[in-house]
């Protein structure tokens, strides 16, 4: 008893830790994935001990007459031939894989649709995966607190909670088959061995298939609480939504300090194309495209540096000092600034307004 009450100040202080870590973001696909890895998943083991229980019922029902009678005359041709059997060793081991081998091939088709029964509903449930984390030895499964916080939880109530509604539907179920059963089973005693078999194993079939729909009803519940608290359990706090985006795509800050310096070397590189330009047109103060045309080399001018307000201002002073010719006209400025792109040519649009300056900017160059 000192022991208990010893671990309920540290498991109240874990509870209430865990109270103002409010995780209302639902799981990212990361985070989907790591607790994959790690074997948590939405499994519901009634789904699976009902689909399995259902799947051997259906194989008895369809291949019990077949196992019945291969077990029945291999027990009859067995015990007719025993005063003839040879007890030394190897005669007995011969004996024993002769009697395997009839046993397990006349039941081994009923175990083989088990069998896939549950490997299906297994992988339909969390997939086909090979988890050594979930099978590797944690110590801290052995912490007494957080086996005290497993045994005083809602999933240790709801497991409660599922074993006395499975007891209250078999208990039902089969006194509702068994009971109006009651008077005919007097009559039995008169009947003969395989009369009484038939007899008890329909009914014992007929409470199997009912027992096993119900618990099969119990077990889709389950399954759709499973995966209500699963996606509860690995919601996550916004705190550790940024974080992970931090991880996955980096910091913010570092993202916009390395657009600005790419930024930065776009503009220089920008900068460094306009002392090769043949004009610059002007708005005059708030645009200043910078463009370029070699007939023998392109097929149309080309936009090789662009800018508006200080920008402009410093192109336009690149020109200046460059010798670069200068002219002002706002509705073409702007028209370029806003649809050309740097090394881009221009639109067939503006092919005559540009073609008017260019041939001023030759004739000045005496081209």
């Amino acid at each position: 008893m000192v022991f208990i009450f010893s671990l309920l100040p540290p498991l109240f202080t874990a509870m209430a830790e865990e109270s103002f870590q409010e995780k209302t973001e639902e799981a990212t696909p990361k985070k989907r994935e790591e607790s994959r890895r790690k074997g948590q998943t939405a499994k519901s083991q009634e789904l699976n001990s009902a689909v399995v229980l259902l799947s051997a019922l259906v194989g008895l029902y369809t291949l019990g007459g077949r196992l019945f009678n291969n077990l029945a005359g291999f027990t009859a041709s067995t015990l007719a031939q025993s005063h003839t059997y040879d007890f030394s060793v190897m005669s007995m081991r011969n004996h024993a894989i002769g009697w395997g081998q009839v046993f397990f091939g006349s039941i081994g088709p009923v175990l083989l649709v088990v069998g896939l029964s549950a490997l299906v509903v297994s992988i339909a449930q969390v997939g086909f995966t090979i988890n050594e984390e979930a099978l590797s030895f944690k110590p801290n499964r052995l912490d007494p607190i957080q086996g005290a916080k497993r045994l005083f939880s809602t999933r240790s109530l709801v497991e409660l909670f599922k074993g006395i509604m499975k007891i209250t539907i078999v208990g039902l179920i089969s006194y509702w088959v068994i009971s109006p059963e009651m008077s005919k089973m007097a009559l039995l005693m008169d009947s003969g061995v395989g009369d009484i078999f038939r007899y008890t194993g329909g009914m014992v079939f007929e409470v199997g298939i009912y027992t096993t729909l119900a618990l099969l009803v119990l077990a889709i519940l389950d399954y759709i609480y499973q995966r209500y608290e699963f996606n509860k359990s690995i919601r996550m706090t916004k705190q550790e939504v940024k974080e992970e985006g931090k991880q996955t795509e980096g910091d913010p800050q570092v993202r916009m300090r390395i657009r600005s310096l790419q930024r930065e070397n776009a503009r220089r590189r920008m900068m460094d194309d306009v002392p090769q330009a043949d004009v610059v047109i002007t708005n005059p103060t708030h645009f200043a495209v910078a463009l370029k045309y070699d007939i023998d080399t392109m097929a149309t001018p080309m936009v090789v540096a662009k800018g508006k307000n200080l920008i402009a201002q410093k192109i336009k002073e690149i020109a200046r000092e460059s010798g670069v010719p200068m002219v002002e006209n706002k509705p073409l400025a702007q028209a370029l600034f806003k649809s050309v792109e740097i090394g881009q040519g221009i639109p067939e649009d503006l092919y005559r307004a540009v073609a008017e300056v260019l041939a001023y900017v030759f004739r000045l160059k005496g081209k």
